[in-house]
């Protein structure tokens, strides 16, 4: 009697953390994307630049708007990049930055005024544009693991969260 409760409590413990799991892997892929929001708005301003969010299947990806869009292997500078993080800092070259989602991760875009969520897909690319004064399209982004999701809806005023909301099963 007090194994089979002992396998009651472990087999719901164990259930728990997976379920913690994907808790934990949505909101930090959720907050790297708030991140890369905030250093794109950031950058688009201090450069008097326009800069983009580009997201992609798997990855979401931080880049001048001039590039986005434009094949993944290719920068403005004809650099090949690969698959590989690519990250320029320095003062005179342009910004670049890019979060690979979890493989069981999918990703949706809902743009302002709609309803509907935008799957990722290889032919079409979602971009989300930055202007140097500041400014970004309203835009809402959902991270589902199965059927455990994160919807963050982002201010067009500061690029952060404005609301957020999370269902895990």
């Amino acid at each position: 009697m007090v194994l089979a409760i002992a396998a009651m409590l472990l087999g719901g413990a164990v259930t728990m953390m997976v379920y913690n799991s994907d808790e934990r892997e949505l909101r930090n892929a959720s907050g790297e994307v708030e991140l890369l929001a905030k250093r794109a708005r950031t950058i688009a301003i201090l450069r008097q630049t326009p800069y983009a969010i580009e997201f992609r299947p798997g990855s979401v990806r931080l880049l001048p708007l001039a590039e986005a869009g434009q094949d993944e292997t290719q920068t403005a500078l004809g650099q090949t990049v690969g698959g590989e993080v690519v990250q320029t800092n320095s003062e005179n070259g342009p910004v670049r930055d890019r979060i690979n989602l979890n493989g069981s991760m999918t990703s949706f875009v809902r743009r302002w005024n709609t309803d509907e969520w935008l799957p990722m897909s290889d032919r079409f690319v979602h971009v989300w544009r930055f202007d140097p004064d500041g400014l970004c399209e309203p835009l809402g982004v959902r991270l589902n693991i199965g059927q455990n999701y994160i919807e963050t809806i982002y201010h067009p005023l500061t690029a952060t969260v404005c609301d957020t909301s999370m269902e895990i099963k």
